[in-house]
């Protein structure tokens, strides 16, 4: 369990497929619903990415770290649990210096589902995050009281084309300017 930028998140190696298995358990979440990950940087995002668009890359220099999700094509040998049904992943790098440095070290992306029980509220204490979670968590980090920062503003590329697919911090007016006022739908 660890803090970012928006509330706090249950990481699990992305890389293991037993790590996602017990992620998924303990969170009681449904399968075939994908869940977002916590990279370092670019390069850490280009292990798990098939691909990163020219305006990905464009985004990314503007709003990395930063709450901004793409959802990015997804390379094949990633794990199924971690790609949505239009074959991407979603990718982020969070500016709260724990995640940050936590991700750094491990040296291989996390997984950044919220830490709550599915249907229930983020945690945006650790307090609570122990409530929902007790002892199926092994490592508790404490960042403080989260939660002052909406979730994450998620896009994906149509044709290199960003979309958003859930409004957050970042407006679609701040990534039209990114991108020196491309259309984004």
């Amino acid at each position: 369990m660890y803090p970012t930028e928006t509330f706090y998140g249950l990481g699990a190696d992305a890389t293991s497929p037993r790590a996602l298995e017990c992620l998924f358990a303990a969170k009681h979440r449904e399968p075939g619903k994908p869940v977002g990950l916590i990279v370092a940087d670019l390069a850490m995002a280009r292990q798990v990415a098939a691909e990163i668009p020219a305006n990905a890359l464009r985004l990314a220099d503007s709003f990395w770290p930063g709450p901004l999700t793409m959802v990015l094509p997804a390379r094949a040998e990633l794990d199924p649990a971690l790609i949505g049904s239009d074959g991407g992943v979603g990718l982020r790098v969070s500016p709260n210096p724990i995640a940050h440095a936590l991700v750094r070290r491990f040296g291989r992306p996390l997984t950044a589902t919220s830490a709550n029980l599915a249907g229930e509220p983020p945690a945006e204490t650790l307090e609570q995050a122990r409530e929902s979670f007790g002892d199926k968590v092994a490592i508790y980090l404490d960042g403080g009281k989260l939660g002052q920062m909406p979730a994450s503003t998620v896009i994906t590329f149509e044709h290199g084309t960003p979309r958003v697919l859930r409004h957050g911090p970042i407006s679609e007016g701040q990534i039209a300017a990114a991108l020196r006022d491309e259309t984004v739908s």
